[in-house]
């Protein structure tokens, strides 16, 4: 009952649950110690996962750094997802053209410490650059042996089968959880239909619905979520009456509710 089961994404097979990273790096406040961020990504491997995710926007670039220092060891062990697509220039512009990609592929190989990429995602839809052309560029960079699987992150059905008929996706990353359905509309559907393996990433609601969220005054000054419509005053006492009912839900069946989260998720397929 301790060993992590195995689901299958493309021609892998990964740990049903994966390790996000993003948060030891940006996005939820300060940057962790980088000895705190080392020790707890390799605590996940201990504890049976093999899949991790991150991605160059994050940090900029030091989250990768940073697992592929934590992972380096165990390197042939574990697979590896991290994401392209952002120009990182001080803006937040989208960036997919071909050449970039082939230019922040290797770049991130650098700083994953590795020759291959289990599993590349375009981290958001660039609407300047045809998903044709995107799909094209990471097909030949699979065909040298840099990348082994293709991902999309927060595509639509529409973008997603347009990808597909160039180079079979893999997997597709979006938000999901109890408290974000979105994907129910139509990329679920499309998934099972392609044979595509979906991927949520937040799956506790950015820690709401693991307890971790109370007073969004109490989140650090620059958290990214102190942006989210779901997080404003208006919103959030409402929201916190639905958490504070599916805490009891959690308590009556004996779970955490990060627990009774996660299962929600792995139940959907």
């Amino acid at each position: 009952e301790s060993t992590m089961k195995q689901r299958k994404l493309g021609t892998m097979q990964v740990t049903e649950i994966g390790a996000g990273c993003m948060s030891i790096s940006s996005n939820y406040g300060p940057p962790a110690p980088k000895e705190q961020g080392l020790k707890t990504i390799r605590k996940a491997f201990e504890n049976g996962v093999t899949f991790f995710d991150t991605a160059e926007v994050y940090g900029p670039y030091t989250n990768e750094a940073l697992v592929g220092e934590a992972l380096q060891s165990v390197r042939d062990q574990v697979k590896i997802a991290t994401k392209f697509g952002f120009a990182i220039d001080g803006t937040i512009a989208l960036d997919s053209r071909p050449e970039h990609i082939r230019k922040v592929v290797e770049e991130s190989l650098k700083r994953l410490r590795t020759d291959r990429i289990d599993l590349y995602y375009q981290h958001r839809v660039d609407p300047n650059v045809p998903i044709e052309d995107v799909a094209g560029a990471v097909k030949e960079l699979i065909q040298q042996g840099k990348i082994l699987h293709f991902g999309l992150s927060e595509p639509s059905a529409k973008t997603i089968r347009r990808a597909h008929a160039v180079q079979p996706v893999s997997a597709v990353q979006t938000e999901y959880s109890l408290w974000t359905r979105n994907p129910e509309i139509a990329v679920l559907d499309t998934c099972r239909e392609l044979g595509i393996t979906f991927v949520a990433f937040s799956p506790v609601a950015r820690g709401v619905l693991a307890n971790g969220v109370r007073a969004v005054e109490a989140l650090a000054e620059k958290d990214l979520r102190r942006t989210m419509p779901r997080f404003d005053a208006q919103n959030w006492p409402h929201n916190l009456a639905l958490v504070d009912r599916f805490n009891a839900l959690a308590v009556a069946h004996g779970v955490t509710p990060a627990q009774l989260s996660l299962a929600w998720v792995l139940s959907r397929g």
